[in-house]
């Protein structure tokens, strides 16, 4: 089944507003989330993870768990969730931009 260039736009606008969801919990310990290719007929996403995270020993947890699970479960036109991180950047300036996973302060009662 071919899709209407209406539901292509739909999709990628479905995708586009879910990963603008996403971004703030990456972008909050010094990282990003980026659309790099969408196949919105095969249901194809490749998707990158940015500065802090390319030091970030999660990351691959973050895009197999988190990233891919979300996507997966809320649009159901995704079949696979191609996930790198951004290699350019120096390790120990990708380091100094995380600030690493949340740990809660302890409250004293």
């Amino acid at each position: 089944m071919e899709l209407t260039d209406d539901e292509r736009s739909k999709r990628l606008q479905a995708l586009n507003k879910l990963l603008d969801l996403m971004r703030p919990a990456v972008q909050a310990d010094g990282g990003d989330l980026v659309l790099v290719r969408a196949d919105v007929e095969t249901g194809v996403v490749e998707v990158q993870l940015q500065g802090a995270c390319s030091s970030c020993a999660i990351s691959s947890s973050t895009l197999q768990g988190g990233v891919t699970r979300i996507l997966t479960d809320r649009l159901h036109w995704v079949t696979e969730v191609i996930g790198g991180v951004d290699e350019s950047m120096d390790p120990e300036d990708s380091m100094i931009l995380g600030t690493g996973g949340y740990v809660p302060r302890y409250q004293s009662l």
